[in-house]
Order: C-alpha cells, then sequence, then structure tokens
C-alpha cells in the first residue's frame, strides 16, 4: 500500500485494543479511553509474568468494564499439552459463565473445546497462529473464528488483500515492543533459560548484549559490530503507527492493538492517550487528518527501543535490529497516581517514587496533551506539612491545575 495514496473513510469505529496486566492496569485503560482491552487468567496465556487475574477477579474485571461499555477479551493462547487438557476444560466452563466479549486462542485443540464447551463466547485467533494469508483465513472463519489477529510479518497491502476477502474481523498491532522471531513463536528463552517463551515464561533473550568469543580463546568476547555496550543483534525495535492511523483503516483493520500486558501503567496511560486522540481525530475528519506534534512527543516520553514501522510498509530500514541504542529514555519520571479532587482545593494523590517540594511535574490527562503543574505543598494525613512524601503513601499536594482521579503524574527531572 502506497502511504501516499487517498485514504477511504471507515465505515464504522475502528477499536482500540488496550492490555490489562491486572486490575489497576484495567482501571487506567478504561480511564483514558480503550474500546476494549485483552486480559488473561493466572494460567493458559503467554504472559505468566504480568499480574493476571483470578477468576474471582475476572468477573470483577468483567463487571467493571462493561459498566464503562468496555469489551473484555480473555487471552488462552498457549499450545497446550496432554495434562493440561482437563484443567483447560473444566477452566472454558467457568469462564462461559462470566460472559467476557471473546476470548484469543491460538492452539487448534483449544479452539474445538471452546466450540464445545462454550458456544456463545466469539473466538479470537492469536497473532502465535501465525496467520499470513486469505486462505488461511477463510480457513478459520469455517472453524468458527469470529476475528484474526494478523501475524506481525505481512504487511499492510497483505492485510487488506486477506480483508477484502473474508467475514471475519482483522486485528493488528498498532504500537508496542515487536518479537525478534516468527509471530513471536521463539525458543530462545527455553534454550537459553529453560523458561519457555511459548507457554508464558519468556525472559526476552533477545535484548541480552551478546558478542562472539573464540574456542581456544576463553574468555575473550569479541562484539560482532564496533559498540562500546556491545551488540545487539536480536534486539528489535518497537513498533509506533501513530502516523499511520489511516492507512491501517483503510486496509481493513477492525482493531488497532496495543501491545504491554507487562508494562506499568505510566506507558499505558501514555500510548492509550495518545491513540484515542488520534482515532478519534481521524473519525471526526477522516480527509484533514494530521499528526499533533504532541502525539510523538507524548511517545517519546516513555522508554522505547527506537520506533519504527514493522513490516507494514516493506522498507528494510523499518525492520533492522535497534544496534545503536538499546532503550531510549526521557527525563519524565512516573511518581503519582491521582486519587480525586479534595474539597479544600488540594489534590490527593498515591505516591510511587519519591516526590518533593517544588518539582516539576507534568499530568497525563486523559483526552489532552499532558499538563505541566508544580507541586506546591505536601500533607500527610499523620504529619501534616512534609518536605517529602515516600513511595507507597498517599498523600494531599497543592497544585495549580485541577484533575481527574486515575490521571497520572510525573516529574520532569532537572526541573525542565
Amino acid at each position: 500500500m502506497d502511504t501516499e495514496q487517498e485514504i477511504a473513510s471507515p465505515g464504522k469505529r475502528v477499536e482500540l485494543l488496550a492490555p490489562a496486566g491486572d486490575f489497576e492496569k484495567l482501571e487506567v485503560a478504561v480511564h483514558y479511553g480503550a474500546d476494549a482491552v485483552y486480559l488473561a487468567h493466572k494460567e493458559f496465556s503467554l504472559r505468566n509474568f504480568s499480574g493476571n487475574f483470578t477468576l474471582a477477579e475476572m468477573e470483577r474485571a468483567v463487571h467493571f468494564a462493561h459498566g464503562y461499555g468496555v469489551k473484555v477479551y480473555v487471552a488462552c493462547n498457549i499450545y497446550a499439552r496432554n495434562a493440561e487438557q482437563s484443567l483447560i476444560n473444566q477452566y472454558l466452563k467457568k469462564l462461559g459463565k462470566i460472559e467476557p466479549d471473546g476470548i484469543i486462542v491460538a492452539d487448534p485443540g483449544i479452539i474445538l473445546a471452546c466450540l464445545e464447551i462454550i458456544p456463545h463466547i466469539p473466538i479470537h485467533l492469536s497473532t502465535q497462529a501465525n496467520t499470513t494469508n486469505a486462505g488461511a483465513v477463510r480457513f478459520w472463519e469455517k472453524m468458527g473464528i469470529r476475528r484474526v489477529n494478523m501475524a506481525r510479518e505481512l504487511s499492510l497491502m497483505e492485510i487488506q488483500e486477506i480483508a477484502a476477502q473474508s467475514r471475519v474481523e482483522i486485528e493488528a498491532f498498532a504500537h508496542g515492543a515487536m518479537c525478534i522471531s516468527y509471530s513471536g513463536r521463539c525458543l530462545l528463552s527455553t534454550y537459553l533459560t529453560g523458561r519457555d517463551s511459548n507457554r508464558g515464561c519468556c525472559t526476552h533473550p533477545c535484548r541480552w548484549n551478546y558478542a562472539v568469543m573464540e574456542e581456544t580463546r576463553p574468555g575473550q568476547y569479541m562484539p560482532i559490530a564496533e559498540d562500546e555496550r556491545g551488540t545487539y543483534i536480536f534486539n528489535s525495535r518497537d513498533l509506533s503507527m501513530i502516523e499511520h492511523i489511516p492507512q491501517m483503516v483503510a486496509a481493513g483493520i477492525h482493531a488497532l492493538k496495543i501491545e504491554g500486558r507487562m508494562k506499568g501503567i505510566h506507558y499505558l496511560s501514555t500510548v492509550i492517550n495518545v491513540y484515542r486522540q488520534a482515532l478519534d481525530t481521524y473519525m471526526a475528519a477522516p480527509d484533514g487528518y494530521g499528526v499533533a506534534p504532541h502525539w510523538l512527543e507524548e511517545l517519546n516520553r516513555i522508554s522505547n527501543r527506537e520506533y519504527c514501522t514493522g513490516f507494514y510498509f516493506q522498507d528494510p530500514k523499518e525492520i533492522r535490529p535497534n544496534a545503536a541504542n538499546r532503550l531510549v529514555t526521557s527525563n519524565r519520571r512516573f511518581v503519582a497516581k491521582i486519587i480525586g479532587r479534595k474539597g479544600n482545593g488540594l489534590t490527593e494523590i498515591e505516591v510511587r517514587n519519591k516526590i518533593l517540594p517544588k518539582d516539576v511535574v507534568e499530568i497525563v490527562h486523559k483526552g489532552a496533551p499532558s499538563k505541566p503543574d508544580r507541586i506546591e505543598t505536601i500533607i500527610h494525613p499523620h504529619f501534616g506539612v512534609v518536605e517529602f512524601a515516600q513511595p507507597g503513601s498517599r498523600v494531599e499536594v497543592a497544585l495549580t491545575g485541577q484533575y481527574d482521579s486515575m490521571d497520572l503524574m510525573r516529574r520532569i527531572e532537572g526541573g525542565a
């Protein structure tokens, strides 16, 4: 697809799909405008290191999200072993009573179980299934799949061709970390650490620093390329399609997915807030869509491994490893979550990193650019006015602006 081609107006609202690794992240995703979230039980998903949900917590999560008109999709996308079949069947029966809006699956055996046990729950096919062509999509459609998350190796042109030949919903990643292997099917973690990446236990060895050692010269590590920090030969860059929302919509994509169930709420709030603004701007006036400079600024205020467009435009430069900079950071540090406004003009916050009076901060305010502010006073509920507040405490602060519950506060390091 030519990035300069005329973009068609969308026929219906495009869904913004966000990760929810635990209940707090779910609340943040809903607050900042996600149309749907994906989450998982503490078993049977590919992110065992995120908080995840018990069945009781999942029921509460579905009830909470539905109260705001937000859909919930549950990931059950492991490739199961024989010994797990009975446990998965029991889990699906219980999940069916909770009634999420969809279940994300990759294993054909689990798909069959879903069709038999919870036929009332729509099945979404995980990117782990490596769906790369229209024939495969038609096959899955006949199997009862309602949505397919396309393989990350596809271009937008290929996705557009697939969407034109199928009736299922098409989902694709728009932002977040990318796996160096084929649609996330990787064994590096299994071989190097004994933790199976295809069963939710990846230790991300693709991010590690590698060098070459010659057999007869043990202990002499030779970098593969000249770089004082080492060589990151497996280290993929992060995907960011914020500048190409029109092209993704024109390709027939129904849902733009944000990666990051293991990321923190600062990442989550910033990314969802930006993409919500971008999607709303495009939907309101497709012909006049333009990228607001502050969207790009915001996305660079969270840690990233350099942004790229991945495989979408078939540009070789966009899929090269991130060998120059392992991690891009900014001078913004997440310090607090806003609990609510107080009647005396103060704002109650939950502190996540130490704060001091006179700290120059920004508030990640939903639906708008981040707003600069300053902490004038800190008041502890037991000690009154204090000179600092530590992580884990709840205090009231004097700010110049008024903000909403669940807005996040970050400090501008260096005070500039």
